[in-house]
């Protein structure tokens, strides 16, 4: 498996983003970046072997994670990230603020209310 710089610069475009915006965002450095373009191949020679040994390509046995498993993965690495800079802040707190982002105004209105209502009844 490889990068297709073609498949790359088409997504990164229609998102409106130029390269460097995009490594940048991501936390990426160029040389990174051109390190992976170049490679043969972006799996781990160990793959390969296991591979060759059953007699099928490596996408035979793995797998994408799923759009929810990387939703979560985002939350949890920004939770983190803004906790350390925060050592004050509730975790608990930046973590369901920043799951009320990803979602409508109305939606974060409700979400909010019945938060509110719970946090109410337990004190």
């Amino acid at each position: 498996m490889r990068i297709s710089r073609e498949k790359l610069k088409s997504l990164y475009e229609s998102k409106r983003l130029r390269l460097k915006m995009l490594l940048s965002e991501a936390g990426v450095s160029k040389t990174a970046y051109y390190h992976l373009l170049y490679k043969d191949t972006l799996l781990p020679d160990t793959i390969h072997r296991i591979a060759q040994v059953l007699e099928v390509c490596p996408s035979a046995f793995l797998e994408e994670i799923s759009p929810a498993e990387k939703k979560v993965k985002r939350i949890l690495f920004l939770t983190n990230k803004i906790s350390a800079n925060g050592p004050l802040l509730d975790r608990e707190n930046v973590r369901h603020t920043l799951i009320l982002l990803d979602e409508k105004p109305i939606e974060r209105l409700r979400r909010s209310l019945i938060r509110g209502r719970k946090i109410n009844i337990l004190r």
